[in-house]
């Protein structure tokens, strides 16, 4: 494990080992759904990733495809207008853990223990490891102008994400907290309509350069709206699993980078 000393993270700001900082940060979350510490990475480690992303971007595995809110396939029990199989559009690129370079800030952050065990108090949590396979714990996602993502809820409990460069407009995140219980099965099919309608208000998380952002997009449902301009937008996926030697299932791995290695 690495540790936070190469001036990544500002820890003055920041106190990842405080045990009352910690406690304040898990309480917000378990609170709000979402944690948004801004400033979290340095201005140093903020141009140096930035500088790595803008060189590595003709890596990137571009998709465009239609979904339903479930991201699963369609349920034929249902009418296709119906929310479960409505369909919504996403577009972005991404590179992999693979093409982040060695010596980059952000892979020191990724094995930090001191950030892994923050991580884990605030998410209540016992362990988080890296994904087995060679692809799925770093990723790096562009999004251009006229890209976004749909709604939408996650399959996972949390998301890890640090933005690194906003556009000039536009790809803005919005969510709407607590729409389902998945836990119960509680779909909540008509107020996922609602939101799908632009009928219930969205709450907007503003995100500069460097902030952290943890949110629990499990029953939240959540978007980016289309980027505007000429700055590509520039965001950090960290995913950790909860259990040693996983990996990531080959169908999504080919959904989302094209490749299995």
């Amino acid at each position: 494990m690495k540790d936070l000393s190469g001036g990544i993270v500002d820890l003055e700001q920041y106190p990842l080992s405080d045990y009352e900082f910690r406690t304040q940060c898990k309480k917000k979350l378990d609170q709000d759904g979402v944690l948004v510490l801004d400033n979290f990475l340095t201005p140093l480690a903020i141009a140096s990733i930035q500088g790595e992303g803008t060189d590595n971007q003709h890596l990137a595995y571009f998709t465009e495809k239609n979904h339903n809110i479930y991201l699963s396939p369609s349920d034929p029990e249902f009418p296709l207008d119906h929310p479960r199989n409505r369909e919504v559009v996403s577009s972005k690129g991404c590179i992999t853990t693979d093409q982040i370079p060695e010596g980059s800030a952000l892979r020191a952050l990724y094995d930090a223990l001191e950030f892994r065990d923050f991580l884990c108090v605030v998410l209540d949590i016992q362990e988080l490891h890296e994904y087995a396979d060679r692809l799925s714990s770093i990723n790096l996602h562009y999004a251009s102008n006229g890209q976004e993502l749909g709604w939408h809820f996650d399959n996972s409990s949390f998301a890890i994400t640090l933005m690194i460069q906003p556009p000039e407009d536009g790809g803005d995140f919005e969510y709407v907290k607590d729409v389902r219980d998945a836990d119960q099965g509680d779909m909540n099919y008509v107020l996922s309509e609602k939101v799908i309608d632009g009928k219930i208000p969205p709450k907007t998380l503003s995100m500069s350069a460097g902030s952290l952002v943890l949110f629990r997009g499990r029953n939240s449902m959540h978007r980016v709206t289309p980027v505007k301009g000429n700055r590509t937008r520039m965001l950090v996926v960290l995913a950790y699993n909860t259990e040693r030697g996983i990996s990531l299932s080959e169908s999504a791995r080919m959904t989302f980078y094209g490749r299995l290695e």
